[in-house]
């Protein structure tokens, strides 16, 4: 099997920086057998780091997402219920045709005035105080308060929404993590139950409890929780660190940022730079060898684990030149941040529009905006890239 890249040993600096550690792993060749740091420690699983790589990956139908075919049922399967990132066709595709007819284009566009609205209700309560958490004043209420509006959530409590959703996606220990998830689980079942009971209402999730495709088939109610379990951590967790490190990146390339302020017609090319350079996800959530296969000449043994870098893959400096320069004056156009195939990111649409709307506002309302000491850690674990804090002043 050859060696095992023990990501653990590199300590913080890969917490904090993973990139100079993927340019490393790169150089020795595209995938790897990786251990994982803590706290999956125990982990071992197949690491793809470039760029051509992980897009044919991403692409691959033999690299499975439905990892009950290898006799394993993971734990937020298991309490939540089958969902689109861990189902394969024709189960994937069934389930992603019920709720495309829903979750359109044209309904995410309809959202464009009341995410404005919700922008600058944010930016007026934040901005007389002359300096804030970004995250906790902005970057994080702006999202979730758009995708519970949209699934018609009930005002929720949002610092212990924040708590179990990051809990998920970052999870500090084992036991955390299902606790976490338990709760989540059962706030589901509570909210799908209310809704089943309510007059019908005009948001995404009542209409995902009556949609019927041509055929008569529906969402059972354990696919309706996982449905809007991966709405609402999918829907907002990424566009929270989107924004935040979209904001950091340009903060730390005062250049960039000035050309931003300049010429604001860079924007929609910005949030893409910012997507390649430093993407909300990290790695794709796992897949599994559902046959031996060969990736760039590796052998994949049957039922092993393979992760797809994004990170690494949109650093890879044969398909992106200078890749550790943030330019947002480049085409970044392939990048891997939403990923690629069957499995690419239902919600991209509504993550680019609040992202755009979110920085002209803050930009254009906050002409003196400047980092207002260290940013907070950043999230621990490989799937979420993002701060926990982001100190600023105006």
């Amino acid at each position: 099997m050859g060696e095992i890249v023990e990501l653990g040993e590199y300590g913080t600096r890969f917490t904090e920086d993973p990139h100079p550690v993927y340019a490393e792993l790169r150089a020795r060749g595209p995938v790897h057998r990786v251990r994982l740091p803590p706290p999956m420690a125990h982990h071992e699983t197949w690491l793809v780091v470039g760029y051509e790589e992980a897009r044919a990956a991403l692409a691959d139908g033999r690299l499975a997402k439905d990892v009950s075919k290898t006799g394993f049922t993971p734990l937020d399967e298991e309490l939540i219920g089958k969902y689109l990132l861990v189902a394969d066709p024709p189960q994937h595709t069934r389930l992603r045709r019920l709720i495309a007819r829903e979750f359109t284009g044209r309904r995410v566009e309809r959202l464009r005035p009341r995410v404005r609205e919700i922008t600058g209700s944010l930016l007026d309560a934040m901005l007389p105080q002359g300096r804030a958490d970004l995250v906790e004043s902005f970057a994080f209420p702006l999202p979730i308060t758009v995708i519970c509006e949209l699934l018609g959530v009930p005002e929720l409590d949002r610092k212990l929404f924040r708590a179990l959703s990051t809990e998920t996606v970052a999870p500090t220990s084992a036991e955390s993590e299902h606790d976490a998830i338990v709760r989540l689980a059962a706030y589901l079942d509570e909210l799908i139950e209310d809704k089943r009971c309510s007059p019908p209402a005009d948001d995404l999730l009542s209409d995902l409890i009556r949609t019927t495709d041509e055929d008569g088939d529906r969402l059972s109610a354990r696919e309706l929780r996982g449905m809007a379990y991966v709405l609402l951590l999918a829907g907002h967790e990424t566009t929270v660190n989107l924004i935040a490190n979209g904001v950091h990146a340009l903060l730390a390339h005062p250049g960039q940022l000035a050309a931003l302020r300049a010429d604001m017609t860079l924007l929609d090319g910005a949030v893409e730079e910012i997507l390649r350079y430093e993407g909300p996800v990290e790695n794709a959530t796992f897949r599994y060898a559902a046959e031996p296969l060969d990736i760039a000449g590796t052998a994949i043994a049957a039922g092993d684990p393979v992760m797809i870098g994004l990170t690494a893959a949109d650093r890879d400096g044969t398909r992106f030149p200078a890749p550790d320069r943030f330019d947002i004056r480049r085409a970044p156009q392939g990048h891997l941040a939403f990923g690629h195939g069957l499995h690419y990111c239902l919600g991209a649409p509504l993550a680019r529009l609040e992202a755009r709307i979110a920085l002209r506002a803050l930009l254009e309302r906050c002409p003196d905006l400047a980092l207002d000491g260290r940013p907070g850690d950043w999230l621990p674990g490989t799937l979420i890239r993002g701060v926990r804090s982001l100190p600023v002043r105006w």
